[in-house]
Order: structure tokens, then C-alpha cells, then sequence
């Protein structure tokens, strides 16, 4: 049987898939740190061991994501756009868009039937799109990334943002933090703030259901919640922040056969 590799390395984690044949054999996800290229070859050497593989056992890697580039993986690099689509055809064959929110940046991408990208729009370089939002919200209130989501639904006057800018939003919530406004409602706040960004991505794609969402929001129960008062209804993955290795992987077994 034929194993291959996907790598995607985003600005705060690094994972990694391994496939065999056609099914999912293991993923790890670790931090990215400031050297990609370490980082790279410990989700690599991690990665083989779990798999009870060797290296010369694998017969093709793709990586993606913003670090991709500099990891001296000597493999071909893919779009994640790309590998979004695969991944997510992987795992819902029937979604036909998809939310891609990631700690720099968030995509929007409509897809056909046979994981082709039909449309995409992606998110200006301001982090306010972005999972990047969300940290810096969190270290202003002083909470951990995992209290977020569950936090947020305890909001009952959640906090407008009045700017598209994460800078400017993150004065804002020292504000309310200063004025006494409750945590949970600063949350909620921006989870509006960050699915009306969203939204306007959809809406310059347009929306062609079923819809998922992948990356590292698909983990934050709040978002999703938001965005589906929105009038989405989402498809979450097991383990949204792997889809992008996933397709990686799958692009990886395509280009063998």
C-alpha cells in the first residue's frame, strides 16, 4: 500500500496527514514557532514514527500554507486554496462552498462536484478576518485560545465593534474591559465582527450550499454559532484545522498515479 504526506505550516501551527492508500493513517498538530523549517522536519520525523514508517517508505509530499516555501522538504508546494478544496471534498463530498479561517487570513471558496475551485475571495492583509483577531482578543482579556467559543455563549449584551481593524479593535476591548463590560460579551462582540467579515467574502462568491468551514475557526464553537444565525448552515469537520494537510496528501497521492 502507497503512503503519502501532506504538510500545511500556518502562522501559529504546523500539521501534518499521512494516507494510506485512500485513508486517513494519522495527523499530528504542533506549534510553528519562528523556525518553519525545524518545525517542518519534527512534524516529518513525528509523524513517520506514529505511522510506524521510514522515509523512504513514502512515495510523495505535498506541503502548503504561508511557510511552505522555505522548508527543506525538496517536495512541491500547492496553493492551500487548492488543498482546501481537496480536503474538504474528502471528508463532505457535497459542500459545494467553504470557510476557510486561518490565524492570517480567511477564504472564501465555491467548489464543484470534483474539488475544482470555481470562485474564492480572500481577506485584505488586516487580521481582523482572521483567527489573528481572536489572539489578540484573548490576550487582552487574559483567557486561553480553547475558552473562547464556550465563554462567548454566555454573552448577553454582546459588544458592537465599531472598526474593521484588528489594531483599533483591540483598543476597543481594552475599553470595555476598563468601562467593566463582561469578557463573555466582548467575545461575542467579536465573533459578530469577525462573521460579518466573513460574510461579505460569501457574499462576493456567493453561497451554494451545503457550506463548510475548515482552519483553525472551525474549532471555535462561538464563530460557528454566529455564523449560522447568519442563515449558514456549516458542516464542521472532526478536525477542521487538518483539512488543508488532508488535501495536501490527496494531491500528493494524485500526482503519483
Amino acid at each position: 500500500m502507497a503512503c503519502y504526506m501532506g504538510i500545511d505550516i500556518g502562522s501559529s501551527t504546523i500539521k501534518g496527514v499521512i494516507l494510506r492508500d485512500s485513508e486517513l493513517e494519522t495527523f499530528l498538530i504542533l506549534p510553528s514557532g519562528v523556525d518553519y523549517r525545524s518545525a517542518a522536519q519534527d512534524l516529518r520525523d513525528r509523524l513517520l514514527t506514529k505511522a510506524g514508517l521510514l522515509d523512504r517508505e513514502l512515495s510523495g509530499t505535498v506541503a502548503t500554507g504561508h511557510g511552505a516555501g522555505i522548508i527543506p522538504l525538496n517536495r512541491r508546494h500547492v496553493a492551500d486554496m487548492l488543498c482546501c478544496a481537496r480536503g474538504i471534498n474528502y471528508v463532505f463530498p457535497s459542500a459545494r462552498t467553504v470557510i476557510d479561517v486561518q490565524g492570517q487570513s480567511s477564504q472564501v471558496i465555491q467548489i464543484d462536484e470534483k474539488a475544482n475551485v470555481v470562485n474564492f475571495a480572500i481577506s485584505e492583509a488586516c487580521a481582523s478576518c482572521s483567527g489573528c483577531f481572536l489572539e489578540v482578543i484573548t490576550n487582552v482579556l487574559r483567557i486561553g485560545v480553547d475558552d473562547i467559543g464556550p465563554l462567548s455563549l454566555n454573552a448577553k449584551n454582546p459588544v458592537t465593534f465599531t472598526t474593521g481593524c484588528a489594531v483599533f479593535g483591540e483598543s476597543e476591548a481594552i475599553s470595555r474591559v476598563a468601562e467593566g463590560v463582561p469578557k463573555e460579551d466582548i467575545l461575542a462582540g467579536v465573533h459578530k465582527a469577525l462573521a460579518s467579515q466573513i460574510s461579505l467574502l460569501i457574499d462576493r462568491v456567493g453561497l451554494k450550499e451545503p457550506c463548510a468551514i475548515s482552519g483553525g475557526g472551525g474549532l471555535n464553537i462561538g464563530l460557528t454559532k454566529e455564523l449560522e444565525s447568519l442563515g449558514i448552515q456549516l458542516l464542521v469537520p472532526d478536525q477542521p484545522q487538518i483539512i488543508n494537510a488532508l488535501g495536501a496528501a490527496l494531491l500528493a497521492k494524485e500526482q503519483d498515479n
